[in-house]
C-alpha cells in the first residue's frame, strides 16, 4: 500500500461567505497542491471539502496520514462519526448532522484507505498547514 501525507485547510471570509481550500498531497518525494473556491460557504464545508478534494486524487487504495488543522474535521473523523452513522446521521443530541451530504462523503473515502487523521494548531508555523491556508486564500481571492 502507498503511503501518503495529506495536508488540508480552509478558510472563509464572513461565515458564510466566500471561501476557499488548499491541499497538499506528498509521495515518493514529490508534491501536488490543489485548491479551490465556492462564493457562498462556511470554514465548516471548505475544510470538510480540501479533504474530500484531496482524497479523490488517490487512485488506489493508499495508506494516508491526512494532517488538518480543523478540530471539526479531526474530531468528527476519530470521535463523532460512528455515533452519527449508528443513529442514523443524528447528533447526540438527536439533530441532523450538518453537512451531512459531505460526511458521507468522507466515511465513504475513510473506508477506501487506511487513514490516520491528525490535528496541527493552526498558524503556528507548520510549513504544510501554512502553505495550506496560502493557497485556500489565494483560490477565495479569485473569485
Amino acid at each position: 500500500m502507498k503511503k501518503i501525507q495529506i495536508f488540508t485547510d480552509g478558510c472563509c471570509k464572513g461565515n458564510p461567505g466566500p471561501g476557499g481550500y488548499g491541499a497538499i498531497i506528498k509521495f515518493d518525494g514529490k508534491a501536488q497542491e490543489l485548491n479551490g473556491a465556492t462564493e457562498a460557504t462556511t470554514n465548516n464545508i471548505m475544510e470538510l471539502t480540501a479533504a474530500i478534494v484531496a482524497l479523490k486524487q488517490l487512485k488506489e487504495p493508499c495508506e494516508v496520514e491526512l494532517t488538518s488543522d480543523s478540530q471539526y474535521l479531526v474530531k468528527g473523523m476519530t470521535e463523532w462519526l460512528r455515533g452519527w452513522v449508528k443513529k442514523g446521521w443524528l447528533t447526540a443530541d438527536r439533530k441532523p448532522v450538518k453537512n451531512r451530504d459531505l460526511w458521507q462523503e468522507l466515511y465513504s473515502l475513510n473506508g477506501k484507505h487506511k487513514i490516520t487523521w491528525k490535528w496541527v494548531r493552526g498558524h503556528t508555523g507548520h510549513p504544510e498547514n501554512e502553505r495550506c491556508d496560502q493557497l485556500a486564500n489565494e483560490a477565495m481571492a479569485r473569485l
